[in-house]
Order: structure tokens, then C-alpha cells, then sequence
């Protein structure tokens, strides 16, 4: 039985650039937060790494923090949400990473990917997973974990090594190996889950080479995963219940699952995400995926992935001088620099970095800035990089609504770029609909928590909607909107640029 007296849960937010702990009250109200930056890696073009040990490290070290903070008497149980897609592979009988892990950013298996495609098998693998072919997703990047290290397949066929997505990882270690199991939500973004009956599917895992016996068990989101075990700072027996991937954790945080409230979060890259009643999909650009299981029923969402959005305000940043300002004064110049110019003079800043995500996924496509002239300031670029974010949410916001079950009634917004009022307005005007922006920022660690708090007080929908965060809403301009069509048109012609391949050239 678990302990109901102690009221706090401890919501583990491990992102790409942060892993942050949220203490939340009995009422849901954040009451400590904690946070650690992380490093990247990029040991040549197109990859991007972490370091397994360093992501545990981070989390462990935020979560005691926490704990420290309220008191372990009063901690009631722990909530995980996680950067997805991000892949990593272990021995199992020492917990040691095979390699780096390899981020959801990381287009190291797009050769891979192109021969699925070649192959034509990309129709059958989203009929299935409801997934297109993409180096985004997990299944490739464990492919290649294995073929990094000497006997790798064989290795995991006699289950000596984990394979994993970044849930599982975690929950390996605050377990103390006792636990390997992983979410529906996670499981459904390895490109190996069937999205009809909920199982690992062995015509995927054929496909990726992969061993069932290396894959963790699969979970409800909410719901009991294990015990702290063995953990300096962090006692033992405090109970695991609930891990969800990041982007479903702020769906789930932002409106619960409500139709029509459609959710972006706004973080390194971008997720958009509508909630749908049924698994089938007949658009193409997009994936259909598990939202989340809560404990009584699987929730289906669609879904665009957009690799690069504050990280394209980020790279511009650098580009324009402006990485040497404090946080607040960067801040403030973000929200004047757009709002000083009237428009960008033309220009477009296509921030296909590591190539294109949803819905054009084209990991080719490099990024450009097209229509300079000698006019363009660094305001211009500025507001360019901050109008390509509500660009790309457009964009698959657009795609969505060839599906039948989409609505959308007001966009939903989390993450780090939300606090620019200028660019929320911007949205807002650009879709022609309310944008509601949380007042709480760590809607991914409210999310985990909401369902938590629901396996631990066994709470029903209704109940837990008493616990949802509020929004502050900013209203679209109609007349700013049918202007700003034609430059989302304009936009939509850049991106086309950045799909330009340059002819091969042979050295003698």
C-alpha cells in the first residue's frame, strides 16, 4: 500500500538543455524548483549527443535538492517527464552506457533511413506505428548502438544489453536496475510500438534489427513503475508513479486531453499536439501517436515535430551579437527587437539546422536566410528567427486539419520562447485563434504530476481538473491575420529553398 498521508509529488522534468525538478503541494500549486543545465554534443556534422551518465547525474542531483527542500517525510512519490526519442543502450548486468546517448535532434541514421524508404517500406511502417520514416524517431538511432560496439546484436540477442528511451534510463537508476519498463507514450516514439493493439510489433523490430528481449516492458503512463533504491540523497521506497514523455506531459498539464485545445510546446525544437479519438491517420506529414495511458485507457494524439525553433533564436543569437547580454536584458531585447521594426524587410530565416521535421521531413534540407538586402538590421533577423517559431507551428497546425477528428478551439503554449509576449501575439494573429499561454512554465513536470497525483489519490478526470494550471490568453487580430497571410505564403517558398540540393561534384 502506498503512504496517502504525504502530499508532495516531485515531478522530474529531464530536458534536452535542463533537468529540472518540480515540488508540487496537495493542491498542485509548485512550491520549489530546481534546475541543471546540460551539455550537448556535436562530434561531427549532423550528430548530437549527451552523455548517459551525465542526464542521471543531473536528475539525481535536482530530485534530492527537491526532496531536501520539503522534506523527505513529506514527499508522497516521484513523477517523470522526458525529453523523447532520445535512444541509449546499457549492459545490463552493469548499468555502463554502450555509447553517448543519441538525441531526438540527431540525423546520424538518416542513410538508414532513406534505404527504409528505398525499400519502400515507409507505408507499412506508418500503417503501423503510426510513425513516417524519419532519423527523429528511436528505432534507428538503437540500430546503430548496437552496430557501435563489436558483437552488439548478438550481445542483446542473449539479453545482455538494454536498449532504452530516456525513461526507461532513468528509471533504471533510481531503481537500482530493479526496474526496465518504459511508458506507452515513450514507446509509441521508437518507431516500434503497434499504435492497434499497444505491443512491440516483430515485423518493426525485423525491419531495425532489433531483439524484443532488449526492450523494455511497456506501462500505463500513470500508474505504479517501482521503488528508489540505493540512491545517495534520495531515500529508498519512494514510489515511482507515472513517467510521459515530455511534449504528452504539457498536453496532459495544459487542458487534460480536451478536443480542440491543441498544445505546443516551445522548447530547443517544438511539438504540436492535438488530441484525436482513434489511432488511424490518413495525413501523411504527421504522426499519429499515444498521447498517454492513464491508467484505464490509451489517448491518441497527432502530432508535428519541428526540430528547431528557440533553437533558432538561439543560433541567431549568436549570429547577431547578442549571446554576451545577461538572461533578463536578452529577454527584454528579444520582445523590443521585433516590436522596433515594422516587418523583416523580406527577410526569412529557415532554421532547417539538422534538416526539416513535420511536415516536410527532409533531414537533407540545411538551413537559409533568404531576402537580405542592405537595409536588414539585426532587429529584421531578430524578428525573422522569432516569426520562423509561429512559422513552423503554422505549418503543421495547417496540416492537422486534414484530419477528421482535429479541432481547434485555442492553441495551448508552454516552454521556455512563451514568455516573449511579442511572439505570442504574433501566433496568435498568424493562426487566427486565442493563444493561452500556462502560468505555470514547467507544464511537462505538471503534467507527470497530474497523472501521479491520479494513480496515487486514484482521482477521476472531473477531480483532477481541479488542479490545472491557469492560462493567460492573448486574443488574435483578424484583420492582422488575413495580412499575414501572404507571408506565411512568402515563408512557405523559403522553405522550399532550404530543400535545394547542391549537384555532387567528382574530384580527380
Amino acid at each position: 500500500m502506498l503512504n496517502t498521508n504525504n502530499n508532495v509529488i516531485i515531478a522530474l522534468d529531464e530536458g534536452t538543455t535542463n533537468a529540472k525538478a518540480v515540488a508540487l503541494d496537495g493542491q498542485g500549486n509548485v512550491i520549489a524548483k530546481f534546475s541543471q543545465p546540460l551539455t550537448i554534443q556535436t562530434p561531427r556534422e549532423g550528430w548530437v549527443e549527451q552523455s548517459g551518465e551525465m542526464l542521471v547525474s543531473a536528475s539525481l542531483n535536482v530530485i534530492s535538492q527537491a526532496i531536501a527542500h520539503v522534506g523527505a517525510n513529506n514527499v508522497a512519490g516521484l513523477a517523470i517527464s522526458n525529453q523523447r526519442e532520445t535512444a541509449i543502450g546499457w549492459y545490463r548486468h552493469t548499468g555502463k552506457p554502450l555509447n553517448a546517448a543519441i538525441t531526438w535532434q540527431c540525423s546520424r541514421s538518416a542513410d538508414f533511413c532513406e534505404s527504409l524508404r528505398h525499400n519502400r517500406l515507409e507505408e507499412k511502417i506508418k500503417t503501423i506505428t503510426g510513425l513516417p520514416v524519419a532519423p527523429l524517431f528511436s528505432a534507428s538511432k538503437m540500430r546503430w548502438l548496437l552496430e557501435s560496439i563489436p558483437q552488439g546484436l548478438q550481445l542483446a540477442q542473449q539479453g545482455e544489453i538494454c536498449l532504452g528511451t530516456i525513461d526507461s534510463w532513468l528509471l533504471w537508476n533510481l531503481t537500482g536496475g530493479e526496474q526496465f519498463a518504459c511508458d506507452y507514450s515513450n514507446a509509441a516514439r521508437t518507431q516500434l510500438l503497434n499504435l492497434h493493439n499497444g505491443q512491440w510489433d516483430d515485423e518493426m523490430l525485423n525491419i531495425f534489427h532489433l531483439p524484443r528481449i532488449a526492450l523494455p516492458t511497456i506501462k500505463p503512463s500513470s500508474g505504479l513503475f517501482g521503488y528508489t533504491r540505493g540512491l545517495p540523497l534520495i531515500p529508498d521506497g519512494l514510489p515511482i508513479l507515472s513517467m510521459i514523455g515530455d511534449s504528452h506531459a504539457a498536453l496532459f498539464g495544459h487542458a487534460l486531453g480536451e478536443l480542440g485545445r491543441v498544445k505546443a510546446t516551445y522548447g530547443t525544437g517544438s511539438s504540436v499536439m492535438a488530441p484525436v479519438r482513434t489511432p488511424q491517420s490518413t495525413v501523411q506529414a504527421l504522426a499519429t501517436t499515444v498521447a498517454w495511458h492513464d491508467g484505464q485507457h490509451l489517448v491518441y494524439g497527432l502530432e508535428g515535430n519541428i526540430p528547431h525553433t528557440g533553437d533558432a533564436v538561439a543560433w541567431m543569437v549568436n549570429s547577431t551579437g547578442l549571446n554576451d547580454l545577461a538572461e533578463p536584458a536578452l529577454a527584454e531585447r528579444l520582445n523590443t527587437l521585433p516590436a522596433s521594426v515594422d516587418s523583416t524587410l523580406g527577410v526569412y530565416f529557415v532554421p532547417a539546422l539538422t534538416g526539416l521535421g513535420a511536415p516536410w521531413w527532409d533531414d537533407r534540407a540545411r538551413g537559409t536566410i533568404c531576402g537580405l538586402s542592405r537595409g536588414v538590421t539585426q532587429a529584421h533577423l531578430i524578428r525573422a528567427a522569432l516569426e520562423s517559431i509561429a512559422y513552423q507551428i503554422t505549418d503543421v497546425v495547417d496540416a492537422m486539419r486534414q484530419h477528421d477528428d482535429f479541432s481547434l478551439n485555442a492553441l495551448m503554449v508552454d516552454g521556455g520562447p512563451t514568455k516573449n509576449d511579442w511572439l505570442m501575439q504574433f501566433q496568435a494573429d498568424l493562426l487566427g485563434c486565442p493563444v493561452m499561454r500556462s502560468n505555470v512554465a514547467e507544464l511537462s513536470a505538471i503534467g507527470a504530476a497530474l497523472l501521479a497525483r491520479k494513480a496515487l489519490d486514484h482521482l477521476s478526470q472531473e477531480e483532477l481538473s481541479a488542479f490545472s494550471a491557469r492560462h493567460h490568453t492573448f486574443q488574435p487580430d483578424m484583420a492582422r491575420h488575413e495580412c499575414l497571410q501572404e507571408r506565411w505564403r512568402g515563408w512557405q517558398q523559403a522553405v522550399e529553398r532550404t530543400r535545394w540540393q547542391p549537384p555532387s561534384t567528382n574530384h580527380s
